[in-house]
């Protein structure tokens, strides 16, 4: 994958981007967190753990009736397969964190001691682990593991492109410490915490999925975009040992294109409902449609050129992305770093320590989100989605016992 240029990560005009927010307000407006979405949430995990329990039955289908195929693997097989690796400071990229704090969706744990993930990226499974220096990896697809030189250096570079490895985190570190005391507190236990460059289409949808969502529920939905409409890749068999973190064989799929979800037909629609998207279903065909229409994935990794009030103002066009969603996309696979996603977390982070006057607000304004978003441009300039990343990280359930809940120093 040939790295583009980056967006040095201007925010670009203010008013343009109040009125960006104030075309989509009543239009693209995200649904308020009430009891009734509480209804659908549960009803949501019932199908996801029935869709979970169907999905391992087909699995072991497929393993049955395919036992001759190159593309099954054993853990002993993939044991068996050389570490690659480069040298990388955990300091530069900690896998725990980034893998699992909700930029993609597609990482699980694969073993826990020493701790492995794996995941599916550019049509290969990836297996990943790190120590202080060095990050080691493995590939499975089309039934083999290609060891050539020339190979293993496309692979590094796709990973270092992923990882934007080129961009000094801790530089940046040391900047963000010296302007934001709070900031400085958070990164002693979260170091290494740094944007992913991801496919924009898998991105797009995994992110409009994510609406009144949490990261489990999102994981469980874009598991499902891929088994059911994705390519197979490889499938790795569980051992009776225990040893692997999923307890049963386990296929794993590329996530779809555009054109597999559009060749579907308005029965897309009714099929992701069956599988448990609720009202997402409806975005998620539409959104197919209009991508396809607009020209498909180069359209979307054009938007990569445009200066980001621009390429906010063009992801708004699509069904079922309001200025959140917005916000996650381009910063996530559309080189805009100076993005910066207001959630509840960061609401409540920005008026506890940063904007108290926030706290007689109950809710996120497009007024309340533009100004947290200024706020953090301001403060920590053209990567500030970077380091608001970190203060999102330190604030995420999973992650509360490394280090302290975020809040600011009192003087005494």
């Amino acid at each position: 994958m040939k790295a583009k240029k980056r967006r040095s990560g201007s925010s670009g005009d203010g008013s343009s981007l109040a009125k960006i927010e104030k075309t989509a307000n009543g239009v693209k407006k995200e649904v308020e967190e009430d009891e009734e979405t509480e209804k659908i949430h549960r009803a949501i995990d019932k199908t996801l753990l029935k869709n979970k329990t169907s999905r391992a039955t087909k699995t072991e289908e497929v393993t049955e009736s395919n036992k001759s195929s190159s593309s099954i693997f054993t853990p002993k097989e993939i044991d068996g397969m050389a570490w690659k690796s480069f040298q990388c400071a955990k300091s530069e990229l900690n896998l725990e964190i980034v893998l699992k704090c909700g930029q993609s969706f597609r990482w699980s744990l694969f073993r826990k001691d020493p701790k492995e993930y794996i995941g599916v990226l550019a049509k290969k499974v990836w297996i990943l682990t790190q120590n202080d220096d060095t990050v080691f990896f493995k590939t499975i697809y089309d039934g083999s593991q290609k060891v050539g030189s020339d190979e293993v250096k496309k692979e590094e570079s796709l990973l270092r492109d992923y990882f934007q490895l080129q961009v000094n985190l801790g530089q940046f570190y040391g900047e963000w410490s010296k302007v934001d005391p709070v900031f400085k507190d958070v990164s002693v236990k979260f170091s290494g915490v740094r944007m992913l460059r991801q496919d924009p289409v898998e991105n797009t949808f995994s992110f409009i999925c994510s609406a009144n969502n949490n990261i489990q529920r999102i994981s469980g939905m874009v598991e499902s975009l891929c088994t059911n409409y994705g390519e197979p890749v490889a499938t790795i068999l569980n051992p009776s040992d225990g040893s692997l973190e999923f307890g049963v064989d386990k296929c794993y799929y590329a996530f779809p294109e555009i054109e597999a979800l559009v060749d579907r037909g308005p029965s897309l629609e009714a099929d992701l409902r069956r599988l448990g998207f609720g009202y997402r279903a409806a975005y998620i065909y539409k959104t197919a449609k209009q991508l396809q229409e607009k020209g498909g994935r180069p359209y979307l990794e054009g938007i990569r050129e445009m200066p980001y009030p621009e390429a906010k103002a063009e992801l708004l066009k699509l069904t079922g992305v309001g200025p959140k969603v917005a916000d996650c996309i381009l910063l996530m696979s559309l080189d805009q770093p100076s993005s910066v996603l207001v959630d509840t977390h960061m609401f409540q982070i920005a008026a506890q320590n940063y904007l108290p006057h926030l706290k007689k607000y109950k809710t996120v304004t497009d007024k309340v989100y533009l100004e947290i978003g200024d706020h953090f441009r301001k403060l920590y300039g053209g990567h500030a989605g970077w380091a608001h990343s970190v203060l999102f990280s330190a604030d995420l359930r999973q992650f509360k016992s490394e280090g302290k809940t975020i809040k600011k120093e009192e003087k005494s």
